[in-house]
């Protein structure tokens, strides 16, 4: 299999990580073992630390968009914005959201990504993974979620027509509160009938610097890099929020973030 040699800290969304080779898998590439290998995407939601498992990705040949039969085929490894402006072109609805989530299509298919009410598997009719394909009844999946294992090579959808412009703006003003400075969206997941920002801010920690990394200011749970920021300052900060919010309210905050690290211990109530 070749590989690629990336420097994470220019790569990924969190200006984070060192440089290290990843795996490059194609149609025709064999793989002995796949649990030796942790599958990234842009890494908009991922952050890497200093001793990260094995790493793949897919090679260019799953960047594609086609329409067939009346429906939407899109690779794996399209990126959202290229999705965005390819609806847009053509006059084609529902995935005006992705305007404004970034990420490669096969991340955003693997953690359900969406806005609101509005997610990827809204529309989403089957995908193709490493065994074959799969129709979305044979999916486990909610909000944040689905029990995919293996990667994804191509998801199929639904194709219908009507790009809608004031989706497009009202998904901008959802997103305008959320901070430009580097990070990975919301480091944790909102629990049921309640918000990790909230929590995060009550327990004191919303500006809270810990070498470079810190708490927004602007939205508490997004965790940010002001320029320089390590992967051991994000880990404190992460361990020290769930910490104190289970302390205080007896919830365990779930991570949306996903830390790529062999050594990295979240918090584990005694």
């Amino acid at each position: 299999m070749n590989t690629k040699s990336i420097n994470f800290s220019n790569y990924s969304s969190f200006k984070i990580g060192g440089t290290f080779d990843v795996h490059l898998l194609d149609a025709h590439a064999e793989l002995d073992n796949l649990n030796d290998y942790y599958l990234i995407g842009s890494c908009n939601n991922i952050l890497i630390g200093n001793n990260p498992p094995t790493l793949m990705m897919l090679s260019k040949e799953f960047d594609y968009i086609k329409k067939e039969d009346n429906l939407l085929k899109i690779g794996a490894a399209t990126p959202s914005g290229k999705i965005a402006s390819y609806c847009k072109k053509n006059n084609i609805a529902n995935f005006e959201f992705l305007s404004h989530l970034p990420g490669k299509l096969g991340g955003l298919v693997f953690m359900n990504a969406g806005l609101k009410e509005y997610e990827i598997f809204n529309h989403l009719l089957s995908i193709t993974t490493l065994n074959g394909e799969k129709k979305r009844d044979e999916i486990q999946y909610g909000y944040r979620f689905t029990n995919i294992d293996e990667p994804i090579l191509e998801a199929v959808f639904e194709l219908s027509y009507g790009y809608d412009t004031q989706k497009v703006a009202m998904f901008k003003k959802m997103r305008s509160n959320q901070p430009s400075t580097p990070s990975a969206g919301s480091c944790f997941k909102n629990p049921d009938g309640d918000y990790a920002g909230r929590l995060i801010e009550a327990v004191g920690l919303k500006g809270k610097m810990q070498g470079a990394m810190c708490f927004s200011q602007e939205h508490a749970n997004f965790l940010v890099n002001t320029g320089g920021g390590k992967f051991e300052d994000a880990a404190t900060l992460i361990y020290e929020a769930q910490k104190k919010v289970y302390e205080k309210f007896g919830i365990l905050l779930e991570l949306e973030i996903v830390v790529l690290d062999r050594d990295f211990q979240a918090f584990k109530p005694e």
